[in-house]
């Protein structure tokens, strides 16, 4: 998503509006939990002060990511707005951990910053609400097993069982 600085200084006093769909396929190839991406559709409005300029934009899409219990896909859908602040003047040069973006060359490019919003929007962890895919889960594994959070009923530790029969006589005498 890209924009000639000289079709923002022709709107004026008005906000440039802008729409469209973007693909950003690339974020399934990282190393992150995106197996897959549909087209985000953005709009928004870009203002143009001078020579910085204030995007405010509106990301909707949806993404697949695996489950943290089954691994299996699951779709997480996605909307948030954003916003990023560029500076066109020639002689700006980012300094550290500043939130104002120098342009390069007479085009703003959106294109980077909504990849960089949408891998911030990544939830930590998804479950799937499918019934089938809670059924294949695994439930035990080597050194392992799944425990409900309902109370277990007492079982008696094998190694300590001629304990408890020595106990159990002692308060039959």
């Amino acid at each position: 998503m890209k924009f000639p600085l000289q079709k923002l200084s022709q709107s004026g006093d008005k906000p440039f509006e802008f729409e469209d769909d973007v693909e950003i396929h690339e974020l399934e190839d990282m190393n992150n939990d995106i197996r897959k991406i549909t087209p985000v559709h953005v709009s928004g409005q870009a203002v143009k002060y001078g020579e910085d300029i204030h995007v405010t934009f509106t990301v909707e899409g949806e993404m697949t990511l695996p489950c943290a219990r089954t691994l299996v896909d699951v779709p997480y859908p996605f909307r948030f707005e954003a916003e990023e602040h560029f500076n066109a003047s020639s002689y700006y040069e980012e300094e550290d951990e500043s939130e104002i973006h120098p342009i390069q060359g007479e085009v703003l490019d959106l294109t980077p910053y909504i990849k960089e919003n949408v891998i911030l929007e990544v939830p930590t962890r998804v479950f799937s609400e499918d019934d089938k895919a809670q059924e294949q889960a695994l439930t035990e594994g080597k050194g392992w097993q799944v425990v409900s959070e309902e109370a277990e009923e007492k079982k008696i530790d094998p190694r300590m069982a001629k304990l408890q029969s020595l106990l159990n006589e002692e308060n039959d005498e």
